[in-house]
């Protein structure tokens, strides 16, 4: 993929009906597998007759067919997932069985094509990638430091107070980690520590 990968800015969801079957495609940004399995949960429709679905976190990837014939329904999620450049998606297509047997090839066309759009349809913002600092500070310059976590987009991830300081972990994108790092040395006057976590 040469394109830059983007994520969902949103959940969203599809509907269309194939020979008699409903299909209901809805997708969601999520940052973990727990986070995925956790919108499963949410979504998926008991009295339907099956709740197909497909991840992707960076390398990370998992697909369920929920009693299709193998290969017919999560992979062809996954390979929406993927065709679209998505990155940070959970799809789950549910289908309400309307009587008319579509076959492989017509299950893989139908999962697969009621993922992708939705997926086409989704409103995406470009995919960032994000550093994550760790801090250590005096209390005095505590105030100061966090005032200045919007000017690099950083957010404020976990806050631990020591005897001695503070014990910070910033996440923020990582064109503007190196800046940070030497804004963050500037503020304390050489007094802090800064380094990457990941």
């Amino acid at each position: 993929m040469s394109e830059p990968l983007s994520v969902l800015a949103a959940a969203c969801r599809h509907a269309q009906d194939v020979r008699k079957s409903r299909f209901l495609a809805q997708a969601a940004p999520v940052d973990t597998p727990e986070h995925a399995l956790a919108f499963l949960r949410q979504v998926a429709d008991p009295a339907a007759t099956h709740n197909c679905w497909a991840y992707r976190i960076g390398q990370d990837y998992r697909f369920h067919d929920d009693g299709e014939p193998g290969g017919t329904a999560g992979r062809p999620i996954l390979q929406a997932i993927e065709g679209a450049g998505i990155d940070r998606a959970m799809v789950v297509v549910t289908r309400w069985y309307g009587g008319i047997k579509l076959g492989a090839g017509g299950l893989v066309r139908a999962y697969g094509g009621t993922a992708a759009e939705c997926l086409r349809l989704a409103e995406r913002v470009p995919l960032v990638a994000m550093a994550r600092l760790a801090v250590r500070c005096a209390f005095a310059d505590l105030a100061l430091l966090k005032s200045r976590c919007a000017s690099w987009q950083a957010r404020v991830e976990s806050e631990r107070f020591e005897a001695d300081g503070a014990l910070l972990e910033l996440q923020l994108p990582a064109a503007h980690a190196g800046e940070a790092q030497a804004r963050i040395l500037d503020l304390t006057r050489g007094r802090g520590e800064v380094r990457r976590l990941d």
